[in-house]
């Protein structure tokens, strides 16, 4: 079943989808939160996931980040990572109000860009009782060090001072400069990441009419400040388990976080996964998503 719902976050209103098993027992059910890769929206690799984890027995709540999809927000497509994690957060107390879900059995999935978002959140929320990531991503890194971490510090001094230019000229008066999410460029791009991710978005493999558009480019330098696994230690004792690509180019964000957990933390790699792959290929989604539910039926246990 699928209802849709609105909730606030930060005084705006997100848009949402809560899915239900059809054939829903009468006690209260484990929830899950599962949120969206950068520049992506609820009905692309969310609504997979969660379908999928609602026929394992679980509720399961997508929704669209401030700012973002069917969301209120102005300006559209911003990207800040402080207001992603307080979506989070307000996607739980969501869940948390409905008679359908047992607030004690909340669990969280965040994909690609969220992959670093949710842990990010769950540090400090203790309501969250496990944390589960795909082709996880922390943008804050990808933009300091870039996708491999090899970056020449130059690009993000060069980030830095446009991002600074164009906030003092959006203080003159001027137009906020947008750029798109998966440029033309990418299609060509020497990085295979950013070859997939063009595909997906861009054909119709995975497009929507409400993803992949612009973003600020002044937002570079609030996200450059993210660091999504800084922290990390304070999600123990709560687990941890991190679903990557065994030919991701960003499955070492997954590796260094899970040697940094001090908690109960595991990787687990789909072998022949790059990172795209597992926002849609049936047989890469297959095997992590009977992974995350035996990790989440046993962690939310009644």
């Amino acid at each position: 079943m699928k209802t849709p719902v609105t909730f606030p976050s930060s005084g705006l209103a997100l848009a949402g989808v809560l899915l239900t098993p059809d054939d829903r027992p009468a006690e209260r059910l484990p929830g899950l939160v599962i949120s969206h890769p950068g520049g992506g929206v609820k009905e692309q690799s969310p609504t997979i996931y969660g379908e999928r984890l609602v026929r394992e027995g679980f509720a399961v709540l997508i929704f669209d980040a401030a700012y973002q999809g069917e969301s209120e927000g102005e300006p559209r497509g911003t990207e800040d990572p402080a207001q992603r994690a307080e979506d989070i957060r307000s996607a739980v107390s969501h869940l948390g109000t409905r008679p359908e879900i047992d607030p004690e059995r909340i669990g969280a999935l965040g994909i690609c860009a969220s992959g670093g978002y949710v842990p990010y959140a769950a540090q400090t929320d203790r309501r969250i009782k496990a944390v589960a990531t795909v082709s996880a991503g922390d943008f804050g890194k990808v933009l300091r060090e870039g996708i491999d971490g090899k970056q020449d510090p130059a690009v993000l001094d060069d980030l830095l001072a446009r991002a600074g230019a164009l906030r003092t000229a959006e203080a003159r008066g001027e137009e906020p400069l947008r750029v798109p999410w998966v440029p033309d460029e990418m299609r060509d791009s020497a990085s295979r990441q950013d070859r997939e991710t063009w595909e997906y978005y861009r054909t119709a493999r995975g497009a929507h009419p409400r993803a992949g558009g612009t973003r600020l480019v002044r937002d570079l330098d609030r996200v450059a400040l993210h660091d999504s696994f800084a922290m990390i230690g304070l999600l123990a004792p709560r687990p941890l388990l991190m679903i990557a690509g065994s030919e991701a180019e960003t499955a070492h964000h997954s590796r260094e976080a899970v040697a940094a957990a001090t908690g109960p933390a595991r990787l687990h790699v789909i072998e022949g996964a790059t990172h795209v792959d597992l926002y849609d290929r049936d047989e890469h989604v297959t095997p992590a998503v009977a992974e995350l539910a035996g990790f989440f039926a046993e962690h939310l246990a009644a």
